[in-house]
């Protein structure tokens, strides 16, 4: 792990995108994942954060028999479990892939990219705002989905699962793109 002060630095960034992406003029797009809608996201903000990383993280990746985010995950999600996965799926990015990656993004020096595209989840599960009886009446099919994803990112090596993780962003920005509504 990083010092407090480091540790300290990824939330009052995100603190300040969240600020100001919610001030006049910003322009995104919206994204509607089911009963969840988001606005204002710059989609392309984030395929060129991760784009600057992408060399580097996908190289560090020796496992390439295994991808996470695979077809039992993300095809054929309906509109109902998109908001339930979209929303399980950026939380455990932020709290576990981003949390533990921090450090070899400053050791690559991939900081600021890094941060934009942790900054830019932050502000897209902030704006995700479905109602609790939504939220609860997801169906068991999303919720597998999700365990799916989690069970095996369990089975690696905790820093391998991260780097996979970090590694599949753009199939998850690609699914996230097939919501997109203009």
């Amino acid at each position: 792990m990083g010092s407090p002060v480091r540790m300290a630095a990824l939330p009052c960034l995100s603190l300040i995108l969240l600020f100001w992406s919610q001030g006049p003029g910003v322009r995104g797009q919206e994204f509607q994942f089911g009963p969840c809608q988001v606005e204002g996201v710059v989609l392309q903000e984030l395929w060129e954060a991760f784009q600057a990383m992408k060399d580097i993280v996908q190289a560090q990746d020796n496992i390439t028999s295994v991808q996470l985010l695979r077809k039992e995950v993300l095809q054929n999600v309906s509109e109902d479990e998109s908001c339930y996965l979209i929303h399980a799926l950026l939380e455990f990015y932020l709290n576990t892939v981003f949390k533990n990656y921090r450090d070899k993004a400053v050791e690559f020096g991939i900081l600021k990219s890094f941060s934009t595209l942790a900054n830019n989840f932050i502000v897209i599960v902030s704006k995700l705002q479905p109602s609790e009886k939504e939220m609860f009446s997801i169906s068991e099919s999303a919720h597998r989905r999700f365990l799916l994803f989690q069970q095996a990112f369990k089975q690696l090596d905790r820093e391998a699962a991260v780097t996979k993780a970090f590694g599949e962003v753009d199939i998850l920005l690609t699914w996230m793109e097939n919501f997109y509504q203009v």
